[in-house]
């Protein structure tokens, strides 16, 4: 079994508070674990307007599936939402 972590890093213009920041980061969580069977959390930046820390993490038996989720759930964030994509860091345990 594969244990895949994804840590994201964003940043939003759009964001002028933080109330705005929260509706961004509950829409991103709630989109994608209707799609995905993953675990995710807005792990750090939380007293910051603009920038988002979002931790996923996928158990998987195959590698490859992951990184296939993962390509999609980064094109979906980048797609759908005015955020740009500071960094991403992927570990696998």
């Amino acid at each position: 079994m594969i244990i895949a972590v994804m840590i994201l890093d964003l940043f939003s213009e759009s964001s002028h508070s933080l109330k705005d920041k929260r509706q961004i980061v509950s829409s991103i969580k709630e989109k994608l674990r209707k799609k995905f069977n993953i675990s995710l959390i807005e792990s750090d930046y939380q007293d910051l307007w603009q920038k988002i820390q979002i931790t996923i993490v996928m158990a998987t038996n195959k590698k490859a599936l992951t990184e296939k989720v993962f390509n999609q759930i980064e094109e979906i964030i980048f797609s759908n939402y005015g955020v740009q994509i500071l960094q991403i860091k992927r570990e696998y345990l």
